[in-house]
């Protein structure tokens, strides 16, 4: 049941060493030539005493393991609103995820251990060094490098992305754009260990060709997550799985709010230590 895929382990153990050891996030000059883009695991530290959740050098967001729900997960949904991406820093290259994914982060809420397996999708928010702002959808099986679905995505779309196994050790991934009809699928064989979920705003790690390193964040306005489902069911979030994602020096870059009053949703802010939670 607890199997491990040692391949997998090893290459995206180097990845988040690589993300957590950098010195400082990834900037312009690092971001000049065509980087290549990668969600790896969860890099994950203790609760934090202020806020009373977990921190994280690249996720924020919720988190729900197997030893905290006693069940494997085969599926899970979502819907979000691609927020906008601002230039936080003049001159650096930014990048911003937004995903839901069945693997790769805590099998509790203490983070005991985690999950060294993991398939997820969602949309992209970056910001050139120019101050450009860019938008896409991806998908990506840990530890293969992400990859761009065919649908154009734009700040403020509502997308619906859903990731579930139709056979034994297969995944059907589909992400639509609610705003303007656009829809993309795709099915892909991957040896899960199935023992997290999660719905999460995350800075990618970036291997460009200078050095490789967890993205600076951009300024986003709030990402919105709702409908969030696993395993066919309501996600029943509870603040004990949120994650607040924070830098290097422990400052915070991004906080989750509480869930939504039916609990299959919540905000996420960026650059903020406090959230408001969504009404409905």
């Amino acid at each position: 049941m607890l199997r491990r895929s040692l391949m997998c382990v090893a290459v995206c153990a180097a990845l988040v060493a690589l993300a957590t050891t950098a010195s400082g996030a990834v900037g312009a000059a690092s971001r000049t030539a065509a980087p290549t883009v990668v969600h790896p695991l969860l890099s994950v530290h203790a609760p934090g005493s202020s806020l009373k959740m977990s921190t994280s050098n690249n996720w924020s967001g919720y988190n729900q393991g197997y030893l905290e729900k006693s069940t494997q997960f085969t599926s899970i949904s979502a819907q979000w609103t691609v927020p906008t991406a601002h230039q936080r820093t003049a001159g650096q290259a930014e990048s911003s995820a937004t995903w839901i994914g069945i693997g790769g982060g805590c099998l509790d809420t203490s983070c005991t251990t985690t999950d060294n397996t993991l398939v997820q999708a969602g949309t992209e928010q970056d910001v050139a060094a120019d101050g450009t702002a860019s938008y896409a959808a991806w998908w990506e099986v840990v530890p293969v490098p992400s990859v761009t679905a065919s649908i154009t995505v734009h700040a403020g779309d509502l997308i619906s992305c859903s990731i579930s196994q139709s056979a034994p050790e297969v995944w059907s991934i589909s992400l639509k754009d609610l705003t303007d009809g656009q829809s993309f699928a795709q099915t892909v064989p991957y040896a899960s260990d199935y023992l997290t979920a999660e719905w999460i705003l995350e800075t990618p790690v970036v291997v460009g060709t200078g050095s490789t390193g967890i993205s600076a964040l951009p300024s986003l306005s709030t990402t919105h997550f709702s409908h969030a489902t696993v395993n066919g069911g309501p996600a029943d979030l509870v603040s004990s799985e949120a994650l607040q994602l924070v830098d290097a020096s422990g400052a915070v870059l991004a906080t989750p709010s509480a869930p939504n009053p039916g609990a299959d949703g919540f905000n996420d802010c960026s650059y903020a230590s406090t959230c408001a939670a969504p009404a409905s």
